[in-house]
């Protein structure tokens, strides 16, 4: 009898630890702690893997993504627009498009700032003359600059997924991190869950569940020259991947230094074991 009592019990006992981790998850799903609430999509990138490359077309089209939709907002203070040659652009359409840009320069003899037309050697122009007019702008605060965005932002994936990405060579977890936020205004938050007043609910967004920025992107918004599908999934990829490069621009040079110094080292190993054995062959072991 005691046995059918004991047994009894933890059937209870199971029972209602399920009910109450049942209602825990119901309760995080309306109210998480962890953001963000969905892990990032993994997205192949052609620039992925040792031996990844950028796509010129795609970074240009990304380019043009960020001049017409991100570029009211955010500003790229580290790009240079010389940099855009390895892009594909030719000097002259490097030099006209520099050229769009007006650029606050001086003093003159006169004492006093002027303004001119940009120059290859003249970096982005942010969209607000100060940080403290960026911030008044947007609910008080200022968008982050794009230069270093897709490195500086990313989600980490955790053990052993870590420990897997030393040999695939991941690091692609910023522009996969901008690409899913991106494209996550569409889904809708759980039953439940409070959105706060002025904000957009973004179940990648990794600061919380969600953000003041609304939806950047619509399908049709920027023309593409190419034929490439004008929708927000390929906004998305094209920017991010744009966004990539302008945070890393030397990543093609540095996989093929990697690549030639770990022939190098296998060489230099096999070298080595050669004159090891060439050494040692006639002394008695």
């Amino acid at each position: 009898m005691k046995k059918i009592l004991a047994s009894l019990a933890a059937i209870g006992f199971v029972m209602a630890a399920g009910a109450a981790i049942a209602q825990d998850d119901e309760h995080n799903a309306a109210e998480p702690t962890h953001f963000p609430i969905h892990k990032p999509k993994q997205v192949e990138w052609s620039f992925a893997g040792p031996f990844g490359t950028y796509d010129k077309a795609q970074l240009q089209r990304g380019l043009k993504v960020y001049k017409e939709v991100c570029a009211a907002c955010h500003s790229m203070d580290l790009v240079a627009f010389r940099t855009l040659e390895d892009l594909g652009y030719s000097e002259a359409q490097v030099k006209a498009f520099a050229a769009e840009y007006t650029i606050e320069d001086g003093p003159n003899d006169d004492g006093d700032m002027f303004e001119r037309p940009g120059l290859p050697s003249d970096y982005f122009t942010p969209p607000f003359p100060n940080h403290q007019a960026a911030a008044a702008s947007n609910g008080g605060a200022a968008p982050p600059d794009f230069s270093l965005i897709a490195k500086a932002r990313g989600v980490e994936r955790g053990f052993p997924t870590f420990v897997f990405d030393i040999f695939t060579q991941y690091a692609e977890n910023g522009p996969d991190y901008i690409y899913s936020l991106l494209t996550g205004y569409e889904e809708e938050p759980p039953a439940g869950m409070e959105i706060a007043e002025g904000t957009h609910y973004n179940p990648y967004f990794i600061g919380g569940k969600s953000l003041a920025m609304a939806a950047p992107l619509s399908d049709d918004q920027v023309t593409y020259d190419d034929g490439a599908p004008q929708t927000v999934d390929q906004y998305s990829r094209d920017v991010s991947a744009f966004l990539m490069w302008a945070a890393e621009p030397h990543l093609e040079d540095r996989k093929k230094t990697g690549f030639r110094v770990m022939v190098f080292l296998v060489l230099f190993a096999g070298l080595m074991y050669a004159t090891k054995r060439r050494v040692w062959a006639s002394v008695p072991h």
